[in-house]
């Protein structure tokens, strides 16, 4: 599913032009993004849906695949997503 057709699913769902549900899928993908760069907290909970977090990885040693000389991969924060309990449920039925 890419983001037109999330679009596409809300606004009939909720009967609202496609425009407008735009700007509100736009909205909380936005408040996603800025809550997890926040330095404060960097985690996003939706009950029966999963978490998003912010992982600290490590710096560490890499390999250049075309050359194979060894290059060093700086440390880095990177999104990480957790699927909720019920989410998981209706997946695996």
């Amino acid at each position: 599913m890419t983001k037109v057709d999330l679009i596409e699913k809300v606004a009939s769902g909720i009967n609202l032009t496609k425009k407008d549900t735009e700007v509100i899928v736009n909205t909380i993908f936005k408040s996603i993004t800025e809550a997890l760069s926040s330095k404060k907290d960097g985690k996003v909970e939706l009950r029966g849906f999963g978490s998003f977090r912010v992982r600290q990885r490590e710096a560490r040693q890499g390999r250049n695949p075309q050359t194979g000389k060894p290059v060093r991969v700086p440390a880095k924060r990177a999104p990480y997503f957790k699927a909720g309990k019920e989410l998981k449920e209706l997946i695996d039925n």
